[in-house]
């Protein structure tokens, strides 16, 4: 669910190690560049009846030029060298080899990529969620649906329950701050007060990792992020947590081009859904530890909930 204030799971969580509660948790940050792995899209072979669709002269320098804010782990990110990764970006990657072109992730201000496609970049793939409003903009071909999650600790020691968030009633729960999380356990927080029950503390951090890393500690009982964010802590910290629950409040999320080309938005449509037919989008997002997310249809402005 990804808005200006979105929640990140940043590479430079190593500095939360000087914080409080803190403990216990070295082992997870310290290995986490090493675990950084992009899906291998080498393999992936060129489809001549998907880019016989392509418009004239549509990438003939032969690069998809694809914009992309390079700050939301798992999804789009700069590994410590400064190379953007992420499934976002084997995604481009992958859509590039089906029309036989070599993907170009460039990093730009999230908010400034949609006004950019279709002069300054082919495409956008950024994690951007589906609304009324930017499909009246541009055309979205969605490939993943994102919402929130619960982490705790493995094995959930603690005994926390999630299906309703009254019985977080007397937990400490940590999420990032300005995110939608927040605001929803800062609700569930006064509904607990009001209904007279134990008091649910709602921890904010300024990074998600700081977050995890008290999770790992056993400062906080839970973490509350977005659905893929939790399902990449869970690799970043070798089994250390796990998510629980279902996701909940999913979105679906779109590759952007500009509706002046419907041609080539068609081209892009049918390389998402070759990409969905021979499991290779699954096989990225499971690459990345995000589970239950892949969607199956590459479909075009679909219409959503405002």
């Amino acid at each position: 669910m990804r808005s200006r204030q979105h929640t990140a799971l940043g590479l430079a969580a190593a500095a939360c190690l000087i914080l409080s509660g803190c403990t216990n948790a070295a082992d997870w940050n310290a290995n986490r560049s090493s675990q950084i792995h992009s899906y291998d899209t080498s393999s992936i072979q060129a489809q001549p009846d998907i880019i016989a669709t392509l418009p004239q002269g549509a990438l003939d320098d032969g690069v998809l030029d694809v914009a992309a804010s390079t700050d939301y782990a798992p999804a789009e990110f700069l590994d410590p060298s400064g190379k953007a990764v992420g499934y976002d970006v084997d995604l481009t990657n992958a859509i590039a080899a089906v029309l036989g072109v070599k993907g170009k992730v460039h990093t730009a201000e999230f908010d400034s990529i949609i006004a950019s496609i279709g002069s300054k970049y082919d495409a956008g793939i950024s994690s951007f969620t589906v609304t009324p409003e930017r499909t009246a903009e541009v055309d979205m071909t969605t490939y993943i649906n994102v919402g929130s999650r619960f982490n705790v600790q493995a094995g959930n020691p603690k005994g926390v329950e999630t299906s309703d968030h009254l019985k977080l009633c007397g937990r400490t729960i940590g999420v990032q701050v300005g995110t939608d999380q927040e605001t929803a356990m800062r609700k569930a927080a006064d509904e607990c007060s009001e209904a007279g029950k134990g008091v649910l503390s709602v921890r904010a951090y300024s990074k998600q990792s700081e977050a995890t890393t008290g999770l790992v500690g056993g400062t906080i009982d839970a973490t509350y992020s977005d659905s893929t964010v939790a399902g990449y802590a869970v690799e970043l910290t070798d089994g250390q947590i796990v998510t629980l629950g279902e996701v909940e409040d999913a979105a679906p999320q779109g590759v952007v081009t500009s509706k002046a080309d419907p041609q080539f938005t068609a081209a892009i449509q049918a390389a998402v859904q070759y990409l969905m037919d021979q499991g290779i989008w699954q096989k990225i997002l499971d690459n990345w530890g995000v589970k239950d997310a892949a969607l199956t249809t590459a479909e075009l402005n679909p219409a959503v909930k405002e």
